[in-house]
């Protein structure tokens, strides 16, 4: 179960195939990438790495990153994925929680730590620099540490958007449950195919390059290391049979860059969405513009990638009678997966009913690292509770309304934000818009939306309030519309609520 004996068997097989790409410029095929990530593990080994210790990634999108990933897997120790653009002192916390006495870095990150060093780390390994390029040359191990089902080797870190981020233990098994997920929703690949990564590689496009390797296919690293539309495009033309992930936000800004430049998106086979609400606004203006490319995946680090997948035929139907309502959801549970929708007591929810999202099967993490309180108030009877609110319909498509601490309770009413902002979205003087709750004296919370105007356009209350009142209850309009010039968002470009709660309680 180790991933490392994918890389080797598929080096085996086809030496040759071309692996690692920065840019255009192809840095390593399948022969070299193996032999580098053996010798990596060498060198842990004589820095006394051994099964199950922990080994620190803070790097920008690189392709020294797989050779690093593989190279800690083939060691048998766990990897420790860290968001590049976290500042230094956050990440200086998840090294030293995780307790990783290896960090292999990029320049810019491995300076950050230099002032607060952990006590745990006793060596940066610099991706561009002698350092690393050093390790190619250790005496390679022969074969991959023989690895378990139920051993971890993904210490994933949550976003911490509402405290210290939690490390989300996933094992072996979790990640090969993953890929079969992935495989029934999504689809197989080949050689011929490569996966650009655009999206920070210690998220959901880092753990996507299993089904590439596996394939020998090819890995795509912008020379940017990271998000330009311009440059995507290009490399997609070029490559051709590109598959990449991507945040909404993301696939906002290609959209745009579509419309400005006149740009298809050839090259592009599949451009899978997730990690943050997807409008249907959004969507159904991105296919319109660039074809039946998308497909969305729904989970969390607890579950990766593994809880729901709407497939690409079904974004793309017109002609179903309730597309706009499949649209907007997540889809269907994933056939590794058990997905249902609960009150607080854990009593299954009638159809249609908003509740708690629950998930059980094999991509569940174990729980979280050192911290079996919040691994026990979490995984309860075996069911993952995700924090999520939705319903499921009488086809078991599941809609994402709100995290349940997003949940505006007015007057004894509950109101979701989603379904506010969905309605917002669709008035054209709005480019972007998030719905908080905020304290009232007499309602308990009132709606507020905080609004980033379209360009060229006045934001006016009456008109927004004309336009909620025509689609939604009264009682779910907002009583304030604060107008900002970009909603605050965390590392994965997820909207940071609490920052807004803040700023509207001013």
């Amino acid at each position: 179960m180790n991933p490392a004996e994918w890389l080797l068997s598929t080096a085996k097989s086809s030496p040759e195939a071309p692996a690692l790409f920065c840019g255009t410029v192809l840095t390593a095929d399948y022969g070299t990438f193996a032999r580098r990530a053996a010798s990596i593990a060498g060198a842990l080994g004589q820095r006394g790495i051994c099964a199950g210790d922990r080994v620190a990634i803070l790097m920008q999108n690189r392709t020294e990153y797989l050779e690093a990933l593989y190279g800690i897997w083939w060691a048998g120790a766990v990897a420790v994925p860290i968001n590049a653009k976290l500042h230094a002192k956050e990440a200086a916390w998840i090294i030293e929680n995780s307790g990783s006495r290896v960090v292999f870095a990029s320049a810019s990150n491995a300076a950050g730590l230099d002032a607060i060093r952990p006590n745990c780390l006793e060596e940066v390994v610099i991706a561009g620099e002698d350092s690393f390029s050093d390790l190619y040359d250790a005496p390679g191990q022969a074969e991959p540490t023989a690895v378990s089902a139920s051993d971890m080797i993904w210490l994933f870190y949550t976003s911490g958007t509402t405290g210290r981020p939690k490390g989300v233990m996933i094992s072996a098994g979790n990640m090969m449950a993953m890929i079969t997920g992935y495989l029934a929703g999504v689809g197989s690949h080949c050689r011929a195919d490569s996966t650009l990564y655009a999206a920070p590689m210690s998220h959901g496009a880092g753990i996507y390059n299993f089904m590439h390797v596996i394939a020998g296919g090819r890995h795509i690293c912008p020379a940017s290391e990271g998000f330009e539309s311009a440059e995507i495009f290009d490399l997609a033309a070029q490559f051709d049979r590109v598959s990449m992930f991507a945040a909404p936000t993301m696939v906002r800004r290609m959209v745009d860059y579509a419309n400005a430049s006149g740009a298809s998106g050839d090259g592009l086979v599949s451009i899978i969405y997730a990690g943050g609400p997807m409008y249907l606004a959004d969507i159904t203006e991105a296919v319109e513009v660039m074809g039946p490319r998308f497909v969305q995946i729904y989970g969390q680090g607890e579950c990766p990638m593994a809880i729901t997948v709407l497939p690409r035929e079904t974004v793309a139907d017109r002609n179903h009678p309730r597309w706009r309502q499949r649209l907007a959801s997540v889809g269907r549970q994933q056939m590794v997966s058990c997905v249902s929708v609960v009150d607080q007591d854990g009593t299954t929810l009638p159809t249609g009913e908003i509740g708690e999202i629950v998930v059980s099967g094999p991509a569940v993490m174990s729980g979280y690292w050192n911290n079996p309180d919040a691994s026990q108030q979490t995984i309860r009877d075996g069911w993952l509770w995700t924090g999520d609110m939705g319903a499921l319909d009488e086809d078991g498509f599941l809609t994402l309304h709100d995290r349940s601490k997003d949940m505006i309770i007015s007057g004894g009413s509950n109101i979701y934000p989603r379904e506010v902002e969905e309605i917002l979205l669709g008035h054209a003087s709005v480019a972007e818009v998030a719905v908080v709750g905020r304290p009232h004296a007499e309602w308990g919370e009132e709606v507020v939306a905080c609004i980033v105007s379209a360009d060229g356009q006045q934001v006016d209350a009456a008109a927004l309030d004309a336009h909620c009142i025509a689609n939604i209850a009264r009682f779910k309009r907002p009583k304030d519309y604060v107008v900002l010039t970009a909603l605050p968002k965390n590392n994965y470009g997820k909207v940071v609520k609490t920052e807004l709660r803040q700023h509207i309680a001013k």
